[in-house]
């Protein structure tokens, strides 16, 4: 159904039919995993050009396949889950090293913080527990989301909150916001120390870090992963489309429009 919609909305967009696709998938799934996303894609209408690890698209949307040789670290923190793959590049071709990560942790936990911080403060100030109200709940987690995407490019930003003729406002800066989501950003290390050994490489072998999901836009999280890799990520595109670019990438390669 997923892929039925992106094919429709893509037909929609371009004026033209869509028959064939380059999908992506985590590194981490197994053949079966692989070949029910290959019949998806066949039951939605699409022939399948080719299944293409995460990592590795976001590799080659930066163009690192040009490089020949070389080790890449793929940092992959979204809203839900965090990967780290470490990928070995030899003469244009990327092979999986090793892979890790944690299935439940992401930006979502960030909110969900922020989000219990604004349950108290509103159950001091007006008295009220509004935490099995689901409006106000969806109203204030999307006001603490966009507290913090702000305060990726700001050194302050406010919750702003209005419900049932009442009103909810907290100011969080830059140093209170690391504060506060320091532990779930040191939670990201741990995997990427063991996805390292298991790829039987050191640190200083790795020439190029590729950052992926929306989460990685926070600075302190950008400042963690290059002191733990010791050298600058690249952040030039935008985390939340690189994947799917090295796809479209993939795909003008098989198509004869990319070289």
């Amino acid at each position: 159904y997923i892929l039925r919609k992106l094919k429709t909305d893509a037909e929609a967009e371009l004026g033209t039919p869509v028959t064939q696709a380059v999908i992506t998938v985590p590194a981490y799934f197994n053949d079966a995993q692989r070949q029910a996303t290959k019949d998806a894609g066949r039951i939605a209408g699409l022939e399948v050009l080719r299944l293409v690890n995460e990592p590795t698209a976001a590799a080659l949307a930066y163009g690192l396949d040009k490089r020949k040789e070389g080790i890449v670290a793929v940092y992959d923190f979204g809203g839900g889950t965090f990967d780290i793959s470490i990928l070995r590049l030899h003469e244009g071709i990327f092979e999986v090293l090793a892979t890790n990560g944690d299935t439940h942790l992401g930006g979502d936990d960030i909110d969900n913080l922020l989000l219990r911080i604004a349950f108290e403060d509103i159950q001091s100030e007006w008295g009220e527990d509004i935490s099995a109200k689901a409006e106000a709940v969806q109203l204030l987690r999307r006001a603490v989301i966009d507290a913090k995407e702000k305060l990726s490019f700001v050194p302050a930003a406010a919750v702003d909150f209005a419900f049932g003729g009442k009103r909810y406002q907290r100011e969080i800066t830059v140093d209170v916001f690391d504060r506060l989501i320091q532990p779930i950003v040191e939670r990201t290390l741990a995997p990427c120390r063991a996805c390292i050994a298991d790829a039987g490489v050191k640190v200083e072998d790795i020439n190029e870090v590729v950052m992926v999901g929306g989460s990685t836009r926070i600075p302190l999280v950008r400042s963690a992963v290059e002191k733990l890799f010791r050298s600058r990520p690249h952040t030039e595109l935008n985390p939340d489309e690189v994947v799917a670019l090295g796809a479209a990438v993939q795909a003008g390669v098989l198509s004869g429009d990319v070289q």
